[in-house]
């Protein structure tokens, strides 16, 4: 079943469960600000999509500006940034079986549908 890690609020995050719902796959969204995800699970979202976790951090945010910009973090560190600050992760996030995109631009997430 598809995953897609979704903020309401988001324009890009509407797309994305825009574009999963027109799939006509079945799917399950996370709300990730309700429901916070925890270090292991974002973990293994971060490897899924095979990127360094700095690159899934949002860093426009007021959060990481005034909190983590400049600092020499580990990626754990970074990681736990997300966790703590769950408006930091990049979204939507779509997984789908052992693939993951992160859907901006919403066409990304046709690649694993």
């Amino acid at each position: 079943m598809i995953k897609i890690y979704h903020n309401p609020r988001c324009r890009k995050s509407r797309e994305g469960l825009a574009t999963v719902e027109a799939s006509g796959q079945p799917f399950e969204i996370i709300k990730y600000l309700d429901q916070p995800v925890s270090q292991e699970e974002l973990t293994e979202i971060i490897t899924k999509l095979g990127i360094e976790p700095i690159n899934l951090v949002r860093k426009n945010e007021a959060i990481w500006k005034s909190d983590f910009k400049g600092k020499k973090l580990s990626n754990e560190a970074i990681i736990e940034a997300m966790v703590m600050h769950p408006k930091l992760i990049e979204r939507p996030i779509v997984i789908n079986g052992k693939d993951a995109v992160i859907g901006r631009p919403a066409d990304n997430i046709l690649n694993i549908i």
